[in-house]
């Protein structure tokens, strides 16, 4: 059985749905784990926390992370498995595709603050010889996301407005490159690293497809015979100090476990087009 934390978010919830008979969800003011095996989501999820409250990002991804470490280690000594949910966001601006072992150089809070929650559970891990993995995700997308926005899941935010016929604006004429996986083909992937993945490793959870939104969006337009005009905007000043322009992942030793995608980016819009009408 695996205990999972933060198992009420988008792909938290969803990978409990698809794997119900296997985990036991924590309650988020919980820390004590119910298995050796932890599956850990909690985390805030955009930079933008800075302006509202700039110690979520730090309370969040770091303080929550270490008491629940602790908790784990209170009942099971060293005898558990970590696997750390974490994000392309560590990576910054690197050399594409990114790989596992790539130079990190994240800007904002929470991209930050999630890489070095890698690294504070590298150092504890390594203290108190506690075996680990670490699971970098692409952006995620699918029905079900309720929290999606210009900000978080902006493919998902796009293709909502297209499909109803309203215009759109596009950072750098849409030319900007990103990792999109369904987020059951995300939870499948997780799956198969918590079941057979090498511990104390990182791995990219992705497609390994370099997707413009531009493309994309053309797409949707087509699919949906939408009126929707694209207006090519400049980024904000802080979304150009704190994002990556372009990234997609290396994803060579997620496939070394033998793992296929089984839902195309196509098909996955169209899932969500479905769902607006």
């Amino acid at each position: 059985m695996i205990s999972v934390y933060g198992s009420t978010g988008f792909i938290g919830s969803c990978y409990c749905n698809l794997y119900s008979d296997k985990i036991i969800p924590i309650n988020r003011e919980q820390r004590e784990p119910q298995s050796k095996n932890i599956l850990y989501f909690i985390s805030t999820i955009t930079n933008y926390n800075v302006f509202s409250d700039p110690h979520l990002d730090i309370n969040t991804n770091l303080n929550v992370l270490i008491e629940i470490l602790e908790s784990c280690r209170s009942k099971y000594n060293s005898s558990f498995v970590f696997n750390f949910i974490s994000s392309w966001f560590v990576y910054g601006e690197t050399t594409l595709p990114a790989k596992e072992n790539a130079n990190c150089n994240p800007k904002g809070f929470y991209s930050i603050t999630k890489r070095a929650a890698e690294q504070l559970l590298i150092s504890y891990c390594e203290t108190h010889k506690i075996k680990y993995r670490i699971l970098r995700l692409c952006n995620a997308y699918g029905v079900g996301d309720k929290k999606y926005s210009q900000k978080r899941n902006a493919l998902q935010h796009l293709t909502t407005e297209i499909a109803k016929g309203n215009d759109i604006n596009l950072y750098n004429e849409g030319k900007d490159i990103r990792d999109f996986m369904h987020v059951k083909d995300i939870c499948r992937a997780i799956n198969l690293v918590v079941k057979s993945g090498k511990t104390n490793e990182v791995y990219n959870i992705g497609s390994g497809q370099p997707n413009s939104f531009f493309e994309l969006m053309s797409h949707v337009k087509r699919e949906t015979k939408s009126t929707s005009n694209f207006n090519f905007i400049d980024p904000p000043d802080f979304h150009k100090v704190v994002q990556a322009q372009d990234m997609f992942l290396d994803v060579s030793k997620l496939k070394q476990l033998g793992f296929k995608q089984q839902i195309p980016i196509y098909n996955g819009l169209e899932e969500i087009i479905k769902d607006v009408n």
